[in-house]
C-alpha cells in the first residue's frame, strides 16, 4: 500500500550546475523538493520507488544503481540511483527526468534508497497508468514514491511550446488535485490536451493516482510556479 508521496517537478535547471547563473531562480523549488523527500524519509517504506516521464528515452524499468549524467547539458555532473542493496549490474542510462531524481535524492537530507524506478512512456494511456501504479503499490506493505513530471510549457510567449491560453488553466486544475490528492481528478487529466500542451508529468501523475487508490492520503502543495513559461509543482502526500 503506497503511504507517502512526492510530486517534483524534473527541469535538469534544478542542478544548479545546469542552470549556472540563474540557479537562485529555482532555489525556492529546491527547498520544496528537499521538504517533500524528507516526508518519504519519514514514512519508513518498505519500498520506495522513483517513477518519471521517458522522454524521448525507451521506456520500462531502471534499476537501482542506474546512472545518468547533465554532461548532455555541457556540465560535467554524474548520478547515480542510490541503491538499497547490492544487486546485479544496472541496465539502461536515466533519462532526464530519473536523472534530477538521482540528484534531488544524492542532495537530501536523509538517505532514501531506491527500490526501482520507471521511466513512464508519454503516452501511456491513462488506465495503462491506473494499473501500473496500483501495482507498484502492491509490491510491498509500505510504498513510498517519488513522482517526477512537469505542467504545462506554454504559459508564456518565451515558453517552450509558446503561449496557450489553455495552460494557465490546466496548472491550475493540477495544483489543486495535488494539493488536496485528488486522485479522481488526476486519473481524469485530459490525454490530449496535455499532449498539446506538453504537459510531461500526465502520466506519472496519472501512475500516482492509481497507487493511492484505497491509501486515504492527505495532500500538500509546497511549491508552484512557471518560471520559463513551464508549470512545476512540489506536492507531498501522506
Amino acid at each position: 500500500m503506497l503511504v507517502a508521496a512526492a510530486v517534483c517537478p524534473c527541469p535538469p535547471l534544478l542542478v544548479p550546475e545546469v542552470a549556472a547563473g540563474a540557479a537562485p531562480e529555482l532555489d525556492a523549488a529546491r527547498t520544496a523538493a528537499s521538504d517533500a523527500l524528507a516526508v518519504l524519509a519519514a514514512a519508513r517504506a518498505d519500498r520506495f520507488v522513483v517513477v518519471g516521464p521517458a522522454g524521448s528515452a525507451a521506456p520500462g524499468p531502471r534499476r537501482p544503481g542506474a546512472t545518468g549524467s547533465f554532461r548532455g547539458f555541457g556540465v560535467p555532473v554524474d548520478v547515480v540511483l542510490p541503491a538499497r542493496d547490492a544487486g546485479p549490474p544496472p541496465a539502461g542510462e536515466l533519462p532526464p527526468s530519473l536523472a534530477v531524481a538521482a540528484w534531488l535524492l544524492g542532495h537530501a537530507d536523509r538517505p532514501l534508497p531506491v527500490s526501482g524506478a520507471l521511466a513512464v512512456a508519454d503516452d501511456l494511456d491513462p488506465e495503462a497508468c491506473l494499473r501500473a501504479g496500483r501495482e507498484i503499490a502492491a509490491g510491498a506493505p509500505r510504498t513510498a514514491l517519488l513522482v517526477m513530471g512537469d505542467g504545462s510549457a506554454c504559459r508564456t510567449l518565451k515558453a517552450p511550446g509558446y503561449l496557450d491560453e489553455r495552460a494557465e488553466g490546466f496548472d491550475t486544475s493540477v495544483a489543486a488535485a495535488l494539493a488536496t490528492a485528488d486522485i479522481s481528478a488526476l486519473a481524469g487529466l485530459d490525454v490530449t490536451l496535455a499532449r498539446e500542451l506538453r504537459a510531461a508529468g500526465r502520466a506519472p501523475w496519472q501512475l500516482l493516482a492509481g497507487a493511492a487508490e484505497g491509501a486515504g492520503l492527505g495532500g500538500r502543495l509546497l511549491y508552484e510556479d512557471a518560471p520559463y513559461g513551464v508549470g512545476y509543482f512540489v506536492a507531498a502526500w501522506s
